[in-house]
């Protein structure tokens, strides 16, 4: 998760492991992030490489191209094959750009 952090310090937007607590949500631009699983490649009967699945989330109050961009060229900068999803949430009145990729788990 080191990898992960340092990235998610470097995009230098407010963030949270998985949610923020009921009430403390920042202004937004934000993000949240999660390690919903892994995805290990075992060889000999052993985990042979280790990956755990990231789930990048940015929210926004509005459609944000240049924050979007920023949360990029981060992603790019380290190497990071990402796919990502967008949706409104209505409920929230927010924008979900979920990125979501893997990376080496840190052993």
């Amino acid at each position: 998760m080191d990898k992960l952090l340092e990235i998610i310090a470097e995009i230098g937007i407010t963030s949270a492991y998985d949610h923020f607590a009921e009430g403390e949500s920042p202004a937004p631009p934000f993000i949240c992030y999660l390690i919903p699983g892994n995805d290990n490649f075992a060889a000999d009967g052993k985990a042979y490489f280790k990956a755990e699945q990231v789930h990048l989330e940015l929210y926004t109050d509005k459609k944000d191209p240049e924050t979007e961009q920023l949360v990029e060229a981060v992603l790019d900068s380290h190497g990071v094959f990402y796919d990502r999803t967008e949706v409104w949430i209505e409920s929230e009145k927010l924008y979900e750009v979920l990125y979501y990729f893997e990376t080496e788990a840190d052993i």
